[in-house]
Parts: C-alpha cells; sequence; structure tokens
C-alpha cells in the first residue's frame, strides 16, 4: 500500500511539471573570480548578464552567483568540494588541479581570460635582479609554491642559479592576497619588501618612486603568455553542455565588447570592483599592448614542462589540448 503511493505521488509531480503554463526552476551556476583587471571579461559577463542571455538562446533558463575568492588554491577546494561551477585563476592552480583530477573529477580549462604578463616589484633599493634577495625579504604572491607568481618565481630562479635550483626563493614567499600583498610591501613597515603582482597593482605599485620592478615574467617565457583562465569539473561539463557552450559564447562577446568600447568597460569595471582607480589609468591598463583579451591559451605547455620536470604536477600533457576542454581546441594556443 505504501510503494503504490508513493508511485501515485511520483507521478503527480511529473504530471503536475509537465502540465502547461508550467516551466522548469532556473539552474544556478556559480562562478568565482579573483582580485584584479585581469578578470575584467568576468566582470562583464556579470554585469551585462550574458551567460544569461546566451543559456537563454539555447533554451536553458539559469541564474548566477558571483563569488571571489583570493587564490586558485582556494577556489580549487571549493571546486572540488562541489560548492563551485566555474573556478578562474593562473595556470598554475590550473595545472595543478587538471593532473590531480584526471580519470576521477577530470577537471579541464574552459577558456583563456586573457594574455597578460606578471611583476616583481619591490621597495628595498639593493634589490635590482632577483639574485640580490636575502634572508631579509619577503616576497607576497597569492598563494606559496602553486599560484602562477610562484611557478614563474620558480622558473626564474632555475633561469639565475641552474637546474635544481628553482626553490631556492620558496623560502622567502609568502601567501597574502594582491591588496594585502601591495599594502604591507607599500607601507614600508612589513617584512614585505617585494610583490609578485598582476594589473592594476603592479602598475601603482611603479608610480611610487620607492618601487623597481625586479622581473616581468614576459622575460622569462620570451613573449606574452597566458595569466587567467576559467576551469570546470568534467562532469558538470557533460551535464550541462548547453551551459557549457552559452559561457564560452559569452567570454567572447565580453573579449569583443573589451576591444570595441574600452572605455566604457573600464567604466564598467571600476563600478564593479569600486576601484579607485582613476577611469584614465584603466583605460590605459586594457589598452596597453602588453595586454591581451583573448581566450586563446599560451605558453600552456612551457609551464606544464617546468611543472612536470620539478615535481609540480605528476601527469604531462602531450598538449594545450589535453588541458583545456574540445570546445577551444581548434584556437591557435601553445
Amino acid at each position: 500500500m505504501r510503494r503504490r503511493t508513493l508511485i501515485a505521488g511520483v507521478g503527480g509531480a511529473a504530471a503536475a511539471f509537465a502540465a502547461p503554463g508550467l516551466r522548469a526552476q532556473p539552474r544556478e551556476v556559480r562562478l568565482a573570480e579573483q582580485f584584479g583587471i585581469g578578470y575584467l571579461p568576468l566582470s562583464i559577463m556579470k554585469v551585462r548578464k550574458l551567460l544569461e542571455e546566451e543559456a537563454k538562446t539555447r533554451g536553458v533558463d539559469v541564474t548566477t552567483s558571483w563569488v571571489r575568492f583570493a587564490s586558485g588554491t582556494a577556489m580549487n577546494e571549493a571546486l572540488i568540494s562541489d560548492n563551485l561551477d566555474f573556478a578562474s585563476g593562473g595556470v598554475g592552480p590550473l595545472l595543478t588541479i587538471w593532473a590531480r583530477t584526471r580519470g576521477n573529477l577530470d577537471v579541464k580549462g574552459v577558456a583563456a581570460l586573457n594574455a597578460m604578463p606578471l611583476y616583481l616589484n619591490t621597495i628595498n633599493p639593493t634589490v635590482r635582479t632577483i639574485a640580490d634577495f636575502t634572508e631579509r625579504d619577503r616576497i607576497a604572491l597569492p598563494a606559496v609554491k602553486v599560484s602562477i607568481q610562484a611557478v614563474i618565481l620558480q622558473m626564474a630562479a632555475e633561469k639565475q642559479f641552474g637546474s635544481g635550483n628553482h626553490t631556492r626563493l620558496d623560502h622567502l614567499t609568502v601567501s597574502m592576497s594582491h591588496p594585502d600583498g601591495m599594502a604591507a610591501m607599500m607601507s614600508g613597515q612589513s617584512e614585505i619588501t617585494a610583490h609578485f603582482t598582476s594589473a592594476p597593482f603592479m602598475y601603482q605599485q611603479l608610480a611610487d618612486p620607492r618601487v623597481r620592478r625586479v622581473l616581468n615574467s614576459y622575460d622569462v617565457f620570451g613573449g606574452p603568455h597566458t595569466f587567467n583562465s576559467v576551469w570546470a569539473m568534467g562532469r558538470y561539463r557533460t551535464r550541462n553542455p548547453q551551459i557549457m557552450a552559452a559561457f564560452i559564447a559569452a567570454l567572447d562577446r565580453a573579449m569583443g565588447m573589451i576591444k570595441d568600447d574600452p572605455e566604457a568597460m573600464a567604466d564598467l569595471w571600476i563600478e564593479d570592483q569600486r576601484s579607485r582607480l582613476p577611469k584614465d589609468q584603466v583605460v590605459k591598463i586594457i589598452r596597453d599592448p602588453e595586454n591581451q583579451w583573448t581566450t586563446t591559451p599560451q605558453k600552456i605547455m612551457a609551464f606544464a614542462e617546468f611543472m612536470h620536470r620539478n615535481g609540480g604536477i605528476r601527469a604531462k600533457p602531450e598538449k594545450w589540448q589535453d588541458v583545456y576542454v574540445e570546445d577551444i581546441a581548434g584556437l591557435a594556443g601553445s
């Protein structure tokens, strides 16, 4: 009797959802961003509701919820615990979670957000190259060992000090968010004497005559490289192909908006981030030729080869397409 009642209840519920005039509830898509203008494409998607629009054209109603993290490491924890659908961050955290989840959760990159340099700046007047750092120095970066800044610092150390010395500066690094790292260094009262950071923080720092740039990440790679990407779990892509397609289409639209109207997008970013940066400075950063707004991954294999060779990741991709979803496999990445 109880079994018949349950079956009737389920059947009644199914009939109710199938009834004319009733629609399924919108699906919530949970997305994460971090600090800095490198996440401008995501700010545009959020404010202009581009994902919602693109999903709707594909027959899917969605709502979005956005949260900001201080590092890709914390974001990866949220993704694995199923508290997040789309994560974003540097290449280091992406490759780390890609390697760790192969064959199970199968996390992959969805697209790049940009190609942007990262600067290692210092207020220590005696430091002109990374070889000048001493035990009296501390270098702030988003996450020790795994952030993109930490990986690039290791790559630079290997070039400077030779094979096997890639971790030589690791003990000087301290995990801090970009805003906190900048505040600590610029105060002149902290143990933090250097900050490996991104735009706009690195440009703001260099406006102060006390600050010197020690390292430009483009010099380590011999040219532009991807800074930020977006990634998601394999099962999410499998269950939500239309949302995945909508996300990539929305991101492409955001890139187009940046190129077509950088001044309007500067206004949008300033309001969304509650930034105190003057608009002309934001527009200058957006238009700077060294900052490329593209979904195409660049120099991913250079990162992967270094991290695998030095034990940062156990698995090594054969090509950059192994790390990213098939939807963008046709792009001219590297």
